[in-house]
């Protein structure tokens, strides 16, 4: 184990945090707020400690997975443990563990939260929240392989541990060229998100909040009701984007390189844009039928083309795992809509998104094997090859794609079983891992809209959930091999 160039990761991403913790302090600078001292010291800290521990850098950074599986996780926990002391400095988040939860749900673009009064945050904090989605959506440790030439050894195994999908490929020929091209297609569609809301006359504070929230598919708003008191307008323009940064980056860059047919030939988008359309259909037929029955008729009454919106715009919210709300579904729509929302809570974007969840992909690779086990009790000697995108599926990748389903079924019962203990009834305790574990923000049933009524263990089991998510489960697990430890101190 290279520990040594672990540590020399963490503190360059140190760095990278406290450069960006600038931000919400000149926030703070132009709207005269006192919280900017606490940004200005966490800033300070974050600098300091990042080049007092890259003082010595290692002269082997050769990278295998285990070492970037490692700088990943501890990279993410730094970045919560010191991306919330703002908070806790401030007073806005006086509990330290309410304080992390509220970073970590930021930085793994969850979007759940312990504030009650989201407006009654100062605007830097506001922005920080928001702004911590925009950097964890495509991944700080991809920016850092997109800025600093890192020579010696295996980066890609960076890229794989913190990029979602099953499995990750370059589409340049260098490891930084392909951050390269990943961040400049994030920020190109960040830019036009924002330049489209203002357009549609939106507030540029909120604008520039919600534009960094749902590139990251995050959900954290500016207002206590998320998106509702916007106008509709602004509400399509939101949906649309959510829509867009759910979509396989690898399409974008096939537009970019004019390779149309390349883009239009990636079968997991189509297979994203017909269950976006399914689910819809299905929700409003499921409310026209069977509206009249519910006790809040809101949804019901009204006109078609506004169905339609606060449809499409959950839908996308939900599958994007962006998790913004226009309206309470929770109370104005019918269990068989609901239903369908938490399906889409587990199915997720396309794998190459900021989107969470367990991906289109990774679902079409598992029903593809199921098939394929289930076609060979009748033709045991039939050779079945297994293809995605046209191309036959690695064993390595199919091995993986069901270790992975099983690791996430065994944290997602254990979660729901501690969680279980604080004595909430069952859909809030199981929509409430349900919404973690896949990087959504809202559940169903009073706790799990708001988190702060949690006990402390089950917000650490909660914020576990949330990075494991996040990071593709393996990252966070390793964390519990003995054998990694055992290598780390041996080697000191």
């Amino acid at each position: 184990m290279n520990f040594r160039s672990v540590l020399y990761i963490l503190g360059r991403v140190l760095n990278i945090e406290g450069a960006f913790m600038l931000l919400p302090f000149f926030i703070a600078l132009i709207y005269r707020e006192d919280v900017l001292t606490a940004y200005a010291f966490t800033a300070a800290l974050c600098a300091v400690t990042g080049f007092l521990i890259c003082l010595c850098k290692p002269k082997n950074m050769t990278f295998y997975a285990r070492e970037g599986f490692l700088a990943t996780s501890l990279s993410w926990i730094v970045m919560g443990i010191f991306g919330c002391i703002p908070f806790v400095m401030t007073g806005e988040i006086p509990v330290f563990t309410d304080a992390l939860f509220e970073t970590i749900s930021g930085f793994t673009t969850t979007g759940t939260t312990i504030l009650n009064d989201i407006e009654s945050l100062s605007l830097a904090s506001l922005f920080w929240r928001s702004f911590t989605h925009w950097l964890g959506g495509m991944g700080v440790l991809v920016f850092l392989l997109a800025l600093l030439p890192m020579t010696g050894g295996s980066h890609m195994n960076i890229m794989r541990a913190e990029s979602p999908g099953p499995s990750v490929d370059k589409l340049m020929p260098k490891v930084r060229q392909t951050a390269a091209v990943l961040y400049s297609i994030y920020i190109a569609l960040t830019v036009f998100e924002f330049i489209a809301l203002i357009i549609v006359k939106m507030p540029v504070f909120d604008a520039l909040n919600t534009a960094v929230a749902t590139a990251g598919t995050g959900g954290f708003a500016v207002k206590n009701d998320s998106m509702a008191s916007y106008s509709p307008a602004i509400q399509w323009v939101v949906a649309v984007f959510m829509m867009l940064f759910g979509v396989n980056f690898g399409f974008y860059f096939y537009i970019i390189r004019r390779r149309i047919k390349g883009a239009f030939s990636i079968q997991e988008v189509w297979h994203y844009a017909l269950i976006i359309a399914a689910a819809c259909a299905l929700i409003l037929i499921s409310v026209s039928l069977s509206g009249e029955t519910l006790a809040d008729k809101s949804f019901v009454a009204l006109p078609f083309s506004d169905k339609l919106r606060h449809t499409f715009f959950q839908v996308c919210a939900i599958i994007t795992t962006t998790g913004f709300t226009t309206i309470n579904f929770d109370s104005a729509w019918t269990e068989a809509a609901k239903l369908l929302l938490v399906v889409l809570m587990f199915v997720g974007a396309c794998a190459g998104s900021t989107g969470g969840g367990i991906k289109i992909s990774r679902i079409t690779i598992l029903m593809k094997t199921v098939w394929k086990e289930t076609t060979l009790f009748f033709h045991p000697k039939r050779i079945v090859i297994i293809k995605n995108e046209n191309k036959p599926v690695a064993h390595e990748t199919i091995r993986s794609t069901n270790v992975y389903i099983m690791s996430y079924i065994l944290i997602f019962i254990a979660s729901v079983i501690i969680v279980s203990f604080d004595n909430f009834d069952f859909t809030t305790s199981f929509t409430a891992i349900t919404t973690t574990l896949n990087n959504i923000g809202p559940g169903l049933n009073g706790a799990a809209g708001n988190f702060s009524a949690f006990s402390h263990l089950s917000k650490y089991v909660i914020m576990f959930d949330m990075l494991a998510g996040r990071l593709e489960i393996y990252p966070m697990m390793m964390l519990f091999v003995p054998e990694l430890w055992k290598s780390i101190f041996k080697r000191r």
